[in-house]
């Protein structure tokens, strides 16, 4: 019998990629946590507008005073959507803070242009203002000891085209981080600090009165919520700085790959405004970006902050 020698067999060349990067996985998109009971609405109509985040409220004025049973059934669905959206509102300012007011004490922010009072902050980007404080996630000032619990935003003129809010679920973003990136974070601070956000914008002058104001702070890298439980990652692009204990490079290189997990569409929601409208967002729990895409149009939008509790 002839035996034939088929040679060597063939084999897969490596595929080397990058290390830190986000690929091809399955991705767990649970919106509630865990042993929390479901129930049904029984003062609006609720209309999921994403996976994990967001949701339309249908069937209530935001004008009217809200009694006990709404504000904590617009407060579960708050919890369990992260994100709510209001259609068609047209809020005067004063009916804008009484409805926040129901959540806590208002917040004033003097980094950013005032409205009708020192707690109402007012956006109005036209073809010559230049584009602050837009296309970048982050959350509101975390660069706070006590950053907000949430804000209310209401848009009163739109854009012909663009000028969407994204918001991405950071509860999400912490479930489907790899187990060897949840040990090196679970437990571990980085210093949160206004200048990086501001310096961009504002020349030092104005920024060196409110140093001692704002100076840094420390927060957990990976947040607890306190009404829900869930575990949150808490760094963003705008106002984290670094990660306490860690040599430069490695802090740098660690909170790239962490900031980076809101870019990841399956844990967004994205909202196209029209007059009117209103979005009550949990600071807590999200991250936003507003969408830079409507030059040389007008946006003028208000918004109004809840303070919040040290993170923990």
């Amino acid at each position: 019998m002839t035996v034939v020698n088929a040679g060597p067999q063939p084999t897969l060349r490596e595929a080397r990629v990058p290390e830190g990067g986000m690929y091809e996985s399955v991705r767990v998109l649970r919106r509630l946590p865990e042993g929390w009971e479901e129930r049904p609405y029984e003062h609006f109509e609720l209309v999921p507008q994403g996976c994990t985040i967001g949701a339309e409220i249908r069937g209530i004025s935001l004008a009217r005073p809200l009694g006990d049973a709404l504000r904590e059934e617009l407060n579960r669905a708050l919890l369990e959507w992260k994100v709510l959206f209001f259609r068609g509102q047209r809020l005067t300012s004063a009916q804008q803070r009484d409805f926040a007011r129901h959540w806590g004490e208002l917040e004033t922010n003097p980094l950013l242009a005032q409205g009708s009072s020192e707690d109402v902050v007012r956006f109005d980007k036209g073809d010559r203002a230049m584009p602050t404080f837009e296309n970048v996630w982050h959350a509101d000032v975390t660069f706070r000891e006590r950053p907000a619990l949430g804000a209310v935003l209401q848009l009163h003129e739109v854009p012909p085209f663009g000028g969407d809010t994204m918001w991405a679920d950071m509860a999400a973003a912490y479930d489907n981080l790899p187990r060897e990136v949840r040990d090196r974070v679970d437990g571990a601070t980085a210093v949160h600090d206004f200048i990086p956000g501001f310096a961009r914008f504002y020349p030092p002058e104005r920024l060196i009165p409110l140093q001692s104001a704002f100076p840094p702070v420390e927060h957990p890298v990976v947040r607890t919520h306190p009404e829900t439980g869930r575990r949150l990652l808490f760094v963003n692009t705008s106002f984290t700085t670094r990660i306490t204990g860690m040599e430069r490079e490695e802090s740098d290189r660690l909170l790239r790959y962490l900031t980076q997990q809101a870019h990841v569409p399956e844990y967004q929601v994205r909202f196209r405004w029209q007059p009117g409208d209103v979005a009550f967002w949990d600071n807590r729990a999200t991250q936003h970006y507003a969408v830079n895409d409507y030059g040389p149009h007008r946006r003028v939008a208000e918004r109004v902050a809840v303070a919040g509790d040290r993170p923990f």
